[in-house]
């Protein structure tokens, strides 16, 4: 098809061989036109948010027989009105998961249950005295929903008992949520006796909570204990900080953390790498986390695997490449031999960037020291390859790995995946996810998320609501991530309520919005174009404790990005770095589409002459953004600019960068340029698409050469492709340019047997070729049959008619015409009546 219809070359004014009119002529009317087909019906939003609420009420076990919390049971008890801890035993299956899997990470101390004093090797629990055996034979026996109410009952003998043993042994006998329940209980007894809680007793909650990762319940648990009237040991003190860390609370973690230190405790080498972590991702730390290196070698500890990891992930994070680099290299300097792990942060850091060749000489240095590469060290090769635009590369890591003998995993997959959604490329993304299920690779949750999230960006609803049995199928639990996608699927303008209603949901569901949720939900308001609900967001965000992060920030750019208040976002911007943050690559990108919306091409031009000056790194996404900015400006120089510097960085431009090269090249009658572009992505490995195909309809329409539009119109339908409306309208809109209005006709209706309907701009476009033809009656027949067919005109329509009868100097007709709207639709305002009547007043004038 390539030869016959996308010659190498393009040819110039093709002799128009106009087959014979069909007899008779066809009218354009309901009696001559096949009818319109309905409209396609997909499953509402509210059916998608059902089955997640179904799904999410259905793979939570504790649902239907939820126990009653510290605040449920207890209203009365003012001083804890924050703690709502539920206990919900399929929890710690629900962990967040990411794209990949984190590269640095942090190891809280294991306190393995045979290890601890007391344990009985014959599982009698013979620490227990006859009393409390006989309360935990109660407390095993008793329900989750019904503890509380015994508890109560047993309220003499359990506040005699030995409590900590009470906890060791629900634990050890696998009932930690009985153990949770029953340590509630007890905060709230006791401290109504006016009993102080028993140190013990706190940590052996804090490593029951711990080792099952509980770390939210943890979190939200230890705010309402008043930890500075304790003494822990420094294993609790880690852990608890390991909680506050994984749920954003990084103000709270410091405060412990100094705590700690002011008590005389000295924090273990485990603790120096929680505190890393912490200030890593709060940002804004870097001095921060080199006075913590300095802290730990003054105490004459080494760094390990994961202090080295932590710091180089924290420098990624914040765009220190070059820091993270050389902290790399200074350690190495003084005899480090760095593992795995450390190698993998240093992929991950250059894999963000997007810049592959820095991450392949890590692959190599790593083979030369005999390091050998792991799934996570692969899974940084793949990010790398599709963060440079390499989605082909990246995919075929998937046989290096087998190959190497190493297994890709579900994060490989989901990697890859992601990137071609991103790239506009659906189908394929899904052909891998069949792919990956054939291999016997079984998706995860994380999966799931990101094959809901391209589908949610489409508007693709059935196909998302199969995902979604697909998950019930499996057993597999929605978990924050799932509920945030819907966020973003709701994020569109006049749909604020939706995201209203996915928050109540959300929380009924269990899933109270963390740091994430609180970014996500700036992002879906700012979309909807409620700045002033995004503003409010973010007040509740640092109220409920969170930190604001650069996503935070970058979330609020996207809401200034989306309607163009650039002076906004670079005040923004200058508020990011007053309080030292790095603006990243997605704040630069953000930045630009400001520029672009608000049609402010110098703040552009000055962007893209800071890359060029290498203050900001030129990452692909950057390159990708100018392009794309360019091309809404209409900036045929711009958008060159940023191609070839794109290519002189050695990315891969992806199929939507070609698309809009050749579009821009298209509209500006650059046939030839427009032709090299199409040679490009054949000789890039990329197949055309649809949006291919339909800009070259459009640049044969607009050059007048309206039977090769069609010729490839049908290429495509021959070729096993399916045209779209935009398709159609092309090639419709160059017959009507040429006045063949009967061609025109006849496309429509193949249009509509195919199964399209059209649309206004179908319908305005027959109304301008009738127009520029003086064909009044014809006009009035398309309005008519518009009506009919339940599309219902607009200012523009009728202004097309109404031009229509000034042209042919019908000034009378056209005022009456102008008179007799609001009699065919009653919608029609005042105002635009109005404006049509000064139009036709105007041209009598004129």
């Amino acid at each position: 098809m390539e030869g016959a219809i996308f010659p190498n070359r393009p040819v110039y004014r093709i002799p128009t061989h106009r087959p014979p009119q069909p007899a008779p002529t066809v009218k354009f009317s309901t009696l001559t036109l096949p009818l319109p087909p309905q409209s396609p019906s997909s499953p509402s939003f509210e059916s998608l948010l059902q089955q997640l609420l179904h799904l999410s009420s259905s793979t939570n076990t504790t649902t239907a027989h939820k126990p009653k919390t510290i605040n449920q049971s207890h209203q009365s008890i003012s001083q804890f009105p924050s703690l709502r801890v539920s206990v919900d035993p399929s929890w710690k299956h629900q962990q967040e998961v990411h794209p990949r899997t984190p590269t640095s990470v942090v190891v809280v101390p294991e306190f393995d249950a045979e290890k601890e004093e007391g344990k009985p090797c014959n599982g009698s629990f013979g620490f227990l005295s006859m009393k409390c055996k006989f309360l935990l034979n109660s407390i095993l026996e008793q329900p989750l929903h019904s503890l509380s109410s015994f508890f109560d009952s047993a309220k003499l003998e359990l506040l005699d008992a030995d409590m900590t043993g009470l906890l060791k042994a629900l634990d050890l006998s696998g009932n930690w949520d009985r153990a949770l329940l029953l340590f509630e209980w007890a905060v709230l007894n006791l401290s109504s006796e006016n009993v102080k809680l028993d140190k013990e007793l706190i940590e052996s909650i804090v490593r029951i909570l711990g080792r099952e990762s509980q770390h939210s319940i943890a979190s939200k648990l230890f705010d309402v204990i008043p930890l500075e009237e304790y003494t822990l040991d420094v294993r609790a003190y880690t852990t608890i900080l390991h909680a506050y860390s994984r749920t954003g609370r990084y103000e709270r973690a410091i405060a412990i953390f100094q705590r700690v230190k002011e008590i005389g405790l000295s924090p273990t080498l485990v603790t120096y790498n929680v505190m890393l972590d912490v200030y890593g991702k709060m940002g804004c730390s870097w001095n921060k986390i080199l006075g913590i290196l300095d802290e730990m070698q003054s105490r004459g500890l080494e760094f390990d695997e994961f202090t080295c990891s932590t710091v180089i992930s924290a420098g990624g994070r914040e765009g220190l490449l070059k820091e993270a680099k050389d902290f790399f290299t200074d350690l190495k300097s003084r005899g480090y031999k760095p593992g795995t792990v450390a190698y993998n942060a240093l992929l991950q850091v250059f894999g963000k960037a997007g810049n592959y060749s820095e991450a392949l000489s890590i692959l190599k240095e790593m083979e030369e020291n005999n390091c050998p590469p792991d799934s996570v060290t692969y899974n940084e090769l793949v990010a790398a390859y599709v963060r440079a635009g390499f989605y082909e590369e990246g995919a075929s890591v998937i046989e290096t790995m087998a190959q190497k003998g190493v297994t890709p995993n579900a994060v490989t997959y989901t990697t890859i995946i992601n990137a071609y959604g991103r790239a506009g490329n659906q189908d394929k993304a899904l052909r891998l996810f069949d792919q990956m299920k054939e291999a016997g690779c079984v998706p995860n949750v994380c999966t799931y998320n990101t094959v809901l999230g391209m589908l949610g960006r489409k508007s693709r609803s059935e196909e998302m609501m199969k995902i979604l049995s697909e998950m019930k199928t499996n057993g597999c639990a929605p978990n924050r991530i799932t509920w945030n996608t819907m966020l973003v699927m709701c994020g569109n303008e006049g749909t604020q309520e939706y995201v209203k209603q996915v928050c109540r949901e959300m929380r009924s569901c269990g899933f109270e919005p963390d740091r994430d949720t609180f970014n996500t939900l700036i992002n879906a308001y700012g979309r909807c174009g409620c700045d002033i609900d995004a503003a409010k967001m973010h007040e509740e965000m640092v109220k409920a404790g969170f930190t604001p992060c650069i996503s935070t920030y970058n979330a609020l750019l996207n809401a200034l990005a989306r309607r163009g208040a650039w002076k906004a976002a670079e005040s923004l911007i200058l508020d990011m770095k007053n309080k030292g943050f790095r603006p990243n690559e997605a704040s630069y990108s953000l930045m630009l589409h400001s520029y672009a919306k608000g049609g402010q091409l110098r703040g552009i031009r000055n962007i893209e002459k800071e890359i060029d000056k290498g203050h900001i790194f030129p990452s692909w996404m950057l390159l990708r953004t100018l392009v794309l900015v360019n091309f809404k400006c209409k900036s045929l120089r711009g958008m060159d600019r940023a191609f070839q510097a794109l290519q002189k960085h050695g990315y891969k431009p992806d199929l939507v960068l070609f698309n809009s090269m050749l579009s821009i090249y298209a509209k500006n009658n650059s046939y030839d340029r427009a032709h090299e572009m199409l040679q490009l992505i054949h000789e890039s490995g990329l197949h055309p698409d649809l949006v291919t195909y339909n800009s070259l309809m459009d640049m044969y329409a607009r050059a007048g050469e309206c039977w090769k539009g069609e010729e490839i119109l049908k290429g495509v339908l021959k070729s096993g492709g399916r045209p779209d409306l935009v398709s159609y309208n092309t090639v419709i809109k160059g017959f009507c340019r040429q006045g063949l209005m009967q061609e025109a006709i006849r496309v429509l209706t193949e249009m509509t047997k195919g199964g399209i309907r059209p649309c206004l701009f179908t319908y305005n476009t027959f109304l301008t070729g009738y127009a520029g033809l003086g064909m009044l009656s014809e006009m009035d027949e398309v309005i008519q049959y518009m009506i009919e067919n339940n599309c219902r005109p607009n200012e523009l329509t009728y202004k097309i008619v109404v031009d229509g009868y000034c042209k042919a100097r019908k000034y009378k007709e056209a005022m009456d015409f102008v008179l007799n709207i609001k009699e065919v639709d009653r919608s029609f305002s005042d105002t635009s009546v109005q404006r049509l009547t000064s139009r036709v007043q105007n041209n009598l004038q004129s």
